[in-house]
């Protein structure tokens, strides 16, 4: 029997858009370390829950967890962007997207991804919570809130409260604790991320949303990531999306 839930994976993609391709002036390591590489094999349990969201388009180019107005120059790290989280240029002078190209992104990939999670709410009764999955740098980056402070091993987002009840969130911290053995306060709520757009758009509108993010460390550090191809051991993928998987059937047991 599926787990009764959604799985959204908005920022696994590393794929250049071809309406972009010729303007980027991203190189493979800074387009990588931008992204949440391996959310995808991590997250990607498809078979096992009722419904997952992905995309294979990289987040420097359109970012599905973002409000569709908010946009450079007021936030250079909106939905379209015009630096990487850790300061680079994504394009290069003067070649910025226009307004048109903008709005085929939009179209083509934004709409759909959001529109699938609609649907789902309309269709899929039987889902009783949805899961935005994602991955965090070891260390805050310059763009974020908590500047050069160690993360740790997971966060849990409901904003405090807002997305979904409290209770089930600590429930589901218990569990992945259980699950990925980890230590006590190896775990936190709402610390760094309570939560992004994604799971405040739709968190108890209808459904409990919660926000995860798995720190980078678990996987992209020795013995498991080679850095000179940036390739991560696929046993240690394989480990992390069971202790994953086995983390939710005990909530949900």
């Amino acid at each position: 029997m599926k787990l009764p839930l959604l799985i959204s994976i908005p920022h696994g993609g590393t794929k250049i858009p071809e309406e972009v391709s010729r303007q980027v002036h991203l190189s493979p390591k800074d387009l990588f370390e931008d992204s949440d590489s391996f959310t995808r094999e991590i997250y990607g349990i498809k078979e096992d829950v009722l419904t997952l969201v992905e995309t294979d388009i990289a987040r420097a180019f359109i970012d599905l967890s973002r409000d569709i107005t908010d946009r450079p120059p007021e936030n250079p790290d909106g939905i379209v962007k015009t630096k990487t989280c850790h300061g680079h240029s994504i394009y290069s002078s003067a070649a910025f997207p226009d307004e048109a190209t903008l709005k085929i992104l939009v179209q083509k990939y934004y709409d759909p991804y959001h529109k699938m999670i609609e649907d789902t709410f309309k269709g899929a009764t039987e889902i009783q919570l949805a899961l935005d999955c994602h991955t965090m740098e070891p260390i805050g980056p310059a763009i974020s809130p908590d500047t050069g402070k160690e993360r740790p091993s997971i966060c849990l987002g409901n904003n405090f409260g807002k997305s979904c009840p409290d209770k089930w969130v600590q429930n589901l911290s218990k569990c992945f604790q259980k699950s990925f053995n980890l230590d006590e306060g190896e775990i936190t709520i709402n610390e760094p991320f309570a939560g992004g757009y994604i799971t405040r758009k739709y968190g108890n509108n209808p459904l409990p949303w919660v926000q995860i993010e798995m720190n980078r460390k678990m996987y992209l550090s020795s013995p498991w990531f080679d850095k000179n191809n940036r390739s991560v051991a696929p046993d240690r993928l394989k480990d992390l999306r069971e202790s994953f998987r086995e983390g939710l059937e005990l909530f949900f047991s």
